[in-house]
């Protein structure tokens, strides 16, 4: 009988946190507090919430805790900074009169267990200017990356998604 109470507890919960998701986006996209936003805000939240509830439960997110919303917040911040470091480095690459690159793919392991993690490191690479990826394959993710600085496994994930997949982890732990 308790794991009944627990289960649906948990879609409570679940439905719960993607209203209040659904709502924070909408008021952060609308800009606006007025009575109507909000009211509109809350039968958007409100009716996608109802139609969405069971595909957000099949997702496998983890719980939504303070810790976990802190590290999502920090892994914005470092992908926001890496797309701008990337961003200047190949623009530079491409107004060097040498042009210099050395293209290539690389396999790189992740220690992500969620598909839905792997999903966000492999989309937050491919955000980045100069890396783009092209497979996931069970732990394995193929990356074509425009400068080729490492060939050994290791040390191309650390350099290529290690800051990500660092905070990604903490996420989704």
């Amino acid at each position: 009988m308790t794991t009944k109470t627990g289960e649906a507890r948990m879609r409570v919960r679940d439905w719960l946190y993607l209203f209040l998701i659904l709502l924070v986006i909408w008021l952060a996209l609308t800009s606006s507090l007025h009575w109507q936003e909000v009211t509109t805000g809350l039968v958007v939240a409100l009716v996608l919430s109802v139609v969405l509830g069971k595909t957000y439960a099949g997702l496998g997110l983890p719980p939504i805790s303070a810790k976990r919303v802190w590290y999502f917040v920090l892994y914005l911040g470092v992908l926001f900074a890496e797309i701008i470091r990337a961003n200047f480095d190949v623009a530079y690459r491409v107004l060097h009169p040498r042009l210099p690159i050395r293209p290539g793919i690389v396999a790189i392991k992740t220690g992500l267990r969620q598909d839905i993690a792997k999903m966000l490191l492999a989309n937050s690479i491919t955000l980045t200017p100069g890396t783009f990826t092209l497979d996931i394959v069970d732990d394995t993710l193929l990356i074509h990356w425009i400068v080729v600085r490492s060939e050994d496994p290791e040390e191309a994930a650390r350099a290529i998604g290690g800051r990500f997949e660092r905070y990604l982890r903490m996420v989704f732990a």
